[in-house]
Formats: C-alpha cells, sequence, structure tokens
C-alpha cells in the first residue's frame, strides 16, 4: 500500500478508530464519531475512506511473527518462540489465539461505518463518480477481508451490513457454510470489478483497489475452495452449527463430496484473471532487462555462483537472471516492475530478521552491524528448488547423488561449498545463502559479504555473542534484501521500504496451473508453468517431464512452493492440499548440524533434526475462535478440536 495512503490512514484512525471491545461485531458507536469529522469534504471522506484499508497490513501474511510462519520452508531460533512457532507447536486454545479476527471483524465493520456516512452526508468537492467508486472500494475490502477470516478460520459469520446496536444475541451470526462465504467474497469482487479502475497510472493511488486485484482475489478464492480441505475431504465431517443456518445449507458448515465443477469454476476465474490482468491491468512479469536498467542504475555487479562464469553468454545470461530474481521482491512498480497487482509496506521486520550476523565492523566504536540471522530455511526448501536443469535434485540424474550431496563441490577457493549447493537455478541464488555464498554484491562497504556459516566468530553459531539470534539450520535467506544493499564503516546502511505483494501476476499463472492439473490438462499446465520458468532462467517443461516421477500436480505444486517461496502462501497450501500431516509432523523439519561453536565442514554439514516441538494434529487445519467471542455470541461453533 502506498506509503502516501498509510500516513493519512495514521490521521484518521486517531480520530475515528476507536474499538475497543471483542466481540466481532462491534463497531465504532454512533456518537463517537461524526459527519462532520469524517465526511466534511473529499479530502476529510478519502481519508476515511484510506483507514478502511489499515488491517490489510497489520493482516499481513508475510511477517516471520505471523501465523503464516509456522510451515516447512523456513524456522526460527527456539528462543525467539516468536507467534508462528508458537502455531506450530501446536500451542493455540481459545485463550492463546491465532489468526486476524478481531481486526479483520472491526475493519469490516469500519468499512459498513464509511458506507453509512457516505449515504448520510455530502461531502464537500466530491462527486457521484468518487462515491461510486468508494463504494466498491469498500466492497472489494469487505470481501478481502472475509477472504482473510474464511482462510485462517474455516468457515464465518458473513457480515455484509451495519449491524444495529440493539441487536439481541438470538439475533446474531453464526459460522456460515464455506461455500456460502466463498459466494459472498465473489459475488463483492464481481460488483467491485465492474466499478472500479484497472489500475491507477499515477503513485498517489498505487494501492488502492482495482478491477485487476478484484479478479485475482476471486481466482484465489475459488481455487481454495475447489481444494481438497473444502471440496469432499475436510477431516471432521460432522462438524456443524447447533442452532444458526446458513441460507440453502441448513446447519451443514462444509460440503461433504466432491465437486469437480468446482475446478472448472475456479479455472474460468483463474483464465479471466490472468488475461484481464495481462491486458487492461498492464501487468506483467518482470524481465531481464528491467532488472539491468536498475543494476546500472546502482552499479550493482552481477553476483558470485559457484561454476558460472560471468565471462561466457551462458553464464551471463544465468547470473542476470539471478539479478532479476532478487530484484522481484525489491522494486517499485516507477522502477519498472508491473508484476505487482496489490501489495503492503508492513512486515518489513523479514528484512532485519534474515540478514547475517556481523556484517561490518563500525571503525569509530568498535561495533558490528549485524542481522539476526533467524529466517532459516529448512532443508526440505534447500531439496525443493530446482537443478539448473529445472528438476528437482533428487530427480535430476545429472546431479549430484543424494549420498554425495553434503560432500564438498571442489569449488576453487571455495571448498566448503557443497554438492547440494552447486548447479542449482537461479532462485535458489537469488533467495537462499550456505556456507561459502556470497550474501549480497555491495554488503560490506561495497564489496561482497562472503557467508561464513561454521565460524562462530562471524556468521556461525555464538550463543555468547548473539544471545540469541543465529541460523537455525545453516542455511540464510535473502529474499527480502536489496541488490544494493549497503553497510558502511559508520554504521549506516541503506535500507529501502519495498512493497510486499499480496497478489503478484506469477501467482495467477501459478493458480491456473493448479487447476489445469486438477483437471488432467497437460497443454493447459505447461502453457501456465512455463512463463513463470523461463522468466527465471529455468528450462521450460514438455509433456515429456509429465511422469511416473512428477505428475502434473507435483509440477504445479513444485513450481508455486518455489516461486512463492516465503510470501505467506504455503501455510494455506499445505492446508487446502491436506499434506500437513506429512510436511509438518513432529521430526519432519530438518537443518544442518548447525548449533555446534566452530564446527568442521564433515560436522556441519550433517542431516540434523530441528530440535523443537513441532507436531501436527488434525485440529490445525483452522484456527480457534476466542472465548469471548463465543460468549458473547451464542450462535457460534468452536473450531474442531479445540
Amino acid at each position: 500500500m502506498n506509503k502516501k495512503i498509510i500516513s493519512r490512514i495514521t490521521c484518521i484512525l486517531l480520530s475515528v478508530c476507536t474499538f475497543a471491545s471483542c466481540n466481532y461485531l462491534d463497531v465504532v458507536p454512533v456518537e463517537q464519531v461524526t459527519a462532520g469529522d469524517t465526511m466534511k469534504d473529499r479530502e476529510t471522506a478519502l481519508g476515511f475512506l484510506y483507514s478502511c484499508y489499515r488491517t490489510v497490513g497489520t493482516s499481513c501474511p508475510f511477517s516471520y511473527k505471523a501465523t503464516e510462519a509456522s510451515t516447512d520452508e523456513y524456522t526460527q531460533s527456539l528462543s525467539w518462540a516468536e507467534h508462528g512457532q508458537t502455531v506450530s507447536w501446536n500451542r493455540l486454545s481459545a485463550k492463546n489465539l491465532g489468526g486476524h479476527w478481531k481486526a479483520c471483524y472491526d475493519f469490516i465493520g469500519h468499512c459498513h461505518l464509511f458506507l453509512r456516512e457516505l449515504e448520510r452526508t455530502h461531502p464537500r468537492g466530491a462527486t457521484e463518480e468518487d462515491k461510486t467508486q468508494w463504494r466498491a472500494e469498500v466492497a472489494f475490502l469487505k470481501a478481502y477481508y472475509h477472504f482473510r477470516l474464511l482462510e485462517q478460520f474455516g468457515p464465518i459469520p458473513v457480515v455484509n451490513e451495519y449491524p444495529s446496536q440493539n441487536i439481541s444475541a438470538s439475533e446474531m451470526p453464526g459460522r456460515s457454510h464455506y461455500d456460502y462465504v466463498v459466494d459472498y467474497i465473489v459475488q463483492s469482487c464481481d460488483e467491485a470489478a465492474q466499478v472500479l479502475p484497472a489500475y491507477y497510472n499515477n503513485d498517489e493511488d498505487w494501492g488502492r483497489a482495482t478491477s485487476t486485484l478484484c479478479k485475482a482475489l476471486k481466482a484465489r478464492t475459488l481455487v481454495y475452495a475447489a481444494s481438497d480441505l473444502w471440496n469432499g475431504k475436510f477431516p471432521y465431517p460432522n462438524w456443524e452449527n447447533k442452532n444458526y443456518e446458513t441460507p440453502g445449507y441448513g446447519k451443514e458448515l462444509v460440503s461433504k463430496t466432491y465437486n469437480s465443477k468446482k475446478w472448472e469454476r475456479a479455472l474460468t476465474a483463474c483464465q479471466e484473471a490472468l488475461t484481464f490482468a495481462t491486458t487492461d491491468g498492464q501487468r506483467k512479469l518482470m524481465q531481464t532487462e528491467d532488472a539491468m536498467k536498475l543494476a546500472d542504475r546502482y552499479g550493482v555487479p552481477l553476483a558470485y555462483v559457484p561454476g558460472i562464469d560471468a565471462g561466457t553468454p551462458e553464464g551471463e545470461a544465468f547470473l542476470q537472471k539471478v539479478l532479476l530474481m532478487r530484484y522481484i521482491l525489491q522494486t517499485y512498480e516507477t522502477d519498472g516492475n508491473k508484476e505487482i497487482i496489490w501489495g503492503t509496506f508492513e512486515a518489513d521486520d523479514n528484512f532485519q530478521a534474515s540478514l547475517p550476523s556481523r556484517i561490518i565492523k563500525n571503525v569509530n566504536t568498535g561495533d558490528w552491524k549485524h542481522g539476526w540471522a533467524g529466517m532459516s530455511p529448512c532443508l526440505y526448501s534447500i531439496e525443493h528448488f530446482y537443478t539448473e536443469n529445472g528438476k528437482l535434485p533428487e530427480k535430476d540424474a545429472e546431479f549430484a547423488n543424494k549420498s554425495d550431496w553434503f560432500k564438498s563441490a571442489g569449488v576453487a577457493n571455495r571448498p566448503e561449498i557443497t554438492r547440494l549447493n552447486a548447479q542449482r537455478e537461479p532462485r535458489f541464488y537469488a533467495w537462499m545463502s550456505f556456507d561459502g555464498d556470497d550474501y549480497s554484491q555491495l554488503m560490506v562497504n561495497g564489496a561482497p559479504l562472503r557467508v561464513n556459516m561454521r565460524d562462530k566468530e562471524v556468521h556461525g553459531y555464538n550463543p555468547e555473542a548473539y544471545n540469541r539470534d543465529w541460523s537455525t539450520t545453516g542455511y540464510l535467506n535473502k529474499k527480502f534484501c536489496q541488490p544494493n544493499m549497503r553497510c558502511n564503516t559508520s554504521g549506516s546502511y541503506n535500507f529501502t521500504k519495498y512493497a510486499r505483494p499480496l497478489f503478484r501476476l506469477a501467482e495467477l499463472y501459478l493458480n491456473q496451473a493448479e487447476c489445469y492439473a486438477a483437471l488432467g490438462d497437460v497443454e493447459g499446465v505447461l502453457k501456465s508453468l512455463n512463463p513463470v520458468r523461463t522468466r527465471a532462467g529455468v528450462p521450460a517443461l514438455t509433456e515429456t517431464d509429465v511422469n511416473s516421477d512428477m505428475s502434473l500436480m507435483d509440477w504445479a505444486r513444485s513450481e508455486r512452493f518455489v516461486e512463492l517461496w516465503g510470501e505467506g502462501h504455503r501455510y494455506y497450501d499445505v492446508r487446502r492440499w491436506m499434506i500437513a500431516p506429512n510436511q509438518l509432523k513432529a521430526g519432519a523439519r530438518e537443518g544442518l548440524n548447525a548449533l555446534v561453536r566452530n564446527p568442521s565442514f564433515e560436522v556441519f554439514n550433517q542431516r540434523t533434526v530441528i530440535n523443537q516441538p513441532f507436531q501436527w494434529e488434525s485440529r490445525m487445519y483452522l484456527l480457534p475462535i476466542g472465548t469471548d467471542e463465543l460468549y458473547s455470541d451464542p450462535q457460534l461453533v468452536q473450531a474442531p478440536g479445540y
């Protein structure tokens, strides 16, 4: 979301956002907000409108602290004990909550308050066209907040009007059937898309809802709804409302039978979203030429990659792809990146959480500039980025044998680099960092930072020096580090805040691929995946790649894992695909033997189960509702298992 919009949100929230109670139907009391304060003219009305966006950022799924961080992508130091770890340790309850129930319902109420005041008043200078667009923006936001609740809590109450302050307990809505909520979100997106512009051609309005975004949300919602968890395989088929009935569904909350038409409906929405985004929406996948213009502007050289000769045309092209993939999340639209459909400037703590320790010493104080090194990619991530041939390491006959993965690759002057970390695809080198890697080209006062994960005096395990900030797995994440990142001997650094994409064009291709895979359409899967693969410098798939080793759905899911790594999707993917019991079970998360002071090469490079109380139970498919909410609304039923 645009920083200018955020500043205006802050101002309006000071005057109108006074949510203090816990019930999800509670909204700002009438007497606390006056039309004169919020709707006296076009400027104040816009401020009120922008305040309706506030929870988009605060409920962002990117942060390493968030519920969505509890996946097999990365883990953190045991002593951090952040919320994502609490989730993955199965420690949530009706009193120890996760997710954004209160925040999203508060702002659904805030949206309704805006609509009510807009109808009651006539802001000076506002045209009927303005009002029509504002109503459509709020309709989208209500749909988005309902979607965020739906993906976290499953069937939820639909709140589509400003509730009476005198509503009785018997009149309060309970959970609606999952498919009913889906239809509400889809209808809201369709209606808003008819009004909203396809894109904004000015920086001032970047971050506001567009018709392109409406279609993207509709597509994602329908893909989720067609997935196993919500399409006939929900593990608690007898879970129902006790009193409340959804129109047309009765007390049932989740469909008990598979329906292939859900995939057909999702595919139609995905096709429409992708076509619209790449035409009317003027979205396009960021390409090498876009990245190289930025590299030239900021003086960023090509990165070091083991075994790649920058002096050859092939080597140069490979390294340019690495740089391109570094820029995907580290650029503005004004930089030429038209891939992001919608984003937020929240969750930049991931940057600090990812940086290695001891980057550069301050010449004046002797103190080190350092990161927290805590977003530690699991071995599952390392092993599921592709080889340079565009295949999974375990499936690539030309890649090192699995028994040799943790042996030295024999790289000149960098014997610490293992075979698992050599001959990999550009995204691996753009986003993963390992012992012997250059974390970033300009990081040390204009020079590369060479990673030494076995030396406790720099980047290795050193609890006395770093308290609790170290890599648990022996790997580091650099997806959130800008390519021109530079720390100086004075202790300063040139951190820039970039939008974190909540929706980007690559996801639209991947959503479409998943639909085609579910429907058995080989040609459709290939045409959807290959633009994403070739953009990343990975060989295009052919029909011969679809075989007993990798099915259509395997390829669709694998590509999604790599391309959207760390962007908040994996938490929901492993649940809706119902692979969480295997992926997130006790003992499944592994790293290297990194929690050893100054280990030898052989000691460090051992597959090691991460020593944290990870576990999986079926109740973890959904988040629990708070005790106070259940008490306030007798129509609500708790999620199964809580």
